[in-house]
């Protein structure tokens, strides 16, 4: 079960309860608050909180009392030129909580933005659950030859050696966890300490966490991992995240869509290769002061080749 009975006990009592509020408020996020998003085979993301909405972020830009006079046009359009000029310190004035659950691998990534305050499941004090993420066949692919960090995506592996990867994926993760189970202090018995005996369960084993973070911040990680070039595990969950901030902040998100997600910076060499093709010169990679990997992202981004 991807998430626990009593937990989703809890959850249909909390979405039970109404609370008035002088806050602002988002409406379409309190239509899913506390319910789970599911993801992979075992993982899930939900939000439990969250402070502020789109208007939170224009009185701060302004410094104003509430929601203000101005028209919607004109707080989407300050949205917008706070998001494309990296006004970035009234997006932080909003804030949000999820409870997420995901495989350990994936949280190491994930944990790589520095910029939330996180609260983890603990190995040390509580038994980890027999739950291990075990990709779909499509999602085993070959090493990039290219990309030293990531996988070839067009470069799937055979039916046999799907075959062979899962066996291999399924029969350690059990074996570990048997194993795990073999050693700790159970039944009153005498055992190895939970907290030595985790190190021996595999990363695709799953733990969960409550990760809190301001807009800003989440907006940064959004960009990053929602990209196309993420890894798979992680940017499945970008993505859900990515929906529900369109559902808690829509201007926002737009802006952010606009600016960001669609949007590109160019250095400074890659801006005069196109003053001098739109001046009709000719230009090739090698007098463009480009390497080869920037002169084939700049073709990529402006359909460049013939």
């Amino acid at each position: 079960m991807v998430i626990k009975k009593t937990q989703l006990d809890e959850i249909a009592f909390l979405r039970t309860q109404e609370n008035q509020t002088f806050r602002p408020v988002a409406p379409e996020l309190e239509k899913i608050l506390y319910q789970p998003f599911e993801i992979l085979d075992h993982g899930f993301v939900r939000v439990v909180d969250y402070m502020g909405n789109d208007d939170s972020v224009v009185q701060a830009a302004r410094v104003s009392y509430g929601a203000g006079t101005k028209k919607i046009s004109a707080d989407k359009g300050l949205i917008n030129y706070l998001m494309a000029h990296y006004h970035t310190t009234p997006f932080e004035m909003c804030e949000i909580k999820f409870h997420i659950k995901l495989p350990i691998f994936v949280a190491r990534q994930w944990i790589r933005h520095r910029t939330a305050s996180v609260n983890e499941y603990s190995a040390r004090y509580s038994i980890m659950e027999d739950e291990f993420y075990i990709p779909r066949p499509e999602h085993l692919a070959a090493q990039s030859k290219i990309n030293h960090q990531g996988r070839d995506e067009g470069g799937i592996l055979s039916h046999e050696e799907q075959k062979r990867v899962l066996e291999i994926l399924k029969k350690d993760s059990s074996l570990a966890y048997d194993h795990y189970l073999e050693m700790i202090s159970q039944d009153g018995q005498d055992g190895l300490a939970r907290e030595l005996a985790r190190m021996n369960l595999p990363l695709n084993c799953y733990t969960q966490w409550y990760w809190k973070i301001d807009l800003h911040n989440l907006l940064h990680f959004l960009h990053l991992r929602a990209d196309s070039h993420a890894q798979y595990e992680i940017r499945v969950y970008a993505e859900v995240v990515l929906d529900i901030v369109k559902k808690w902040v829509p201007h926002c998100f737009e802006a952010f869509v606009k600016n960001r997600q669609t949007g590109k910076s160019l250095s400074g060499a890659a801006l005069e290769v196109i003053r001098k093709m739109l001046k009709g010169e000719k230009v090739t990679q090698k007098d463009s002061g480009l390497s080869i990997r920037e002169w084939e992202e700049l073709e990529k981004i402006f359909n460049l080749k013939s």
